[in-house]
């Protein structure tokens, strides 16, 4: 069991959803707490996802793509502006599919989570092809 686990841990792949679970657990819980409260439906969806903005640099950066991090620097900080760019990606469409699900009749929490699933694919992609390319991984 643990030699399955170390192996699918090797997968960047499997790291990065490991991140995106984290990470969403933060946006999701923080969402539902807001839902509870009674907060503007579009900015609980913004704020619970830049909440997980947060979180998913700190795993990304250290665990998912810590082979292909930049140096100090100039490279890293232009590769902290590509990751919030795609992250803010992640928000617009996370925000938008989150909103017109509610305004289509769709309950918030699925919308919540048929908006993650969007992101969850716009990002990865834009992460892995753009962000942290380097090292012949992308």
């Amino acid at each position: 069991m643990i030699a399955l686990a170390a192996r699918l841990l090797d997968n960047r792949m499997m790291r990065y959803l490991l991140a995106s679970v984290i990470a969403l657990g933060a946006d999701m819980g923080s969402f539902f707490a807001m839902y509870a409260l009674g907060v503007f439906l579009p900015a609980a969806y913004a704020a619970s996802y830049t909440l997980g903005i947060l979180v998913h640099w700190l795993i990304s950066s250290r665990l998912v793509f810590a082979d292909t991090v930049a140096e100090r620097g100039l490279a890293r900080t232009r590769q902290k502006a590509l990751f919030v760019g795609s992250a803010l990606m992640g928000l617009a469409l996370t925000t938008a599919v989150g909103s017109l699900s509610v305004y289509a009749g769709v309950h918030p929490v699925m919308g919540k989570l048929i908006a993650v699933a969007a992101s969850f694919v716009l990002t990865w992609l834009l992460r892995i092809k753009v962000v942290f390319r380097d090292a012949g991984i992308a």
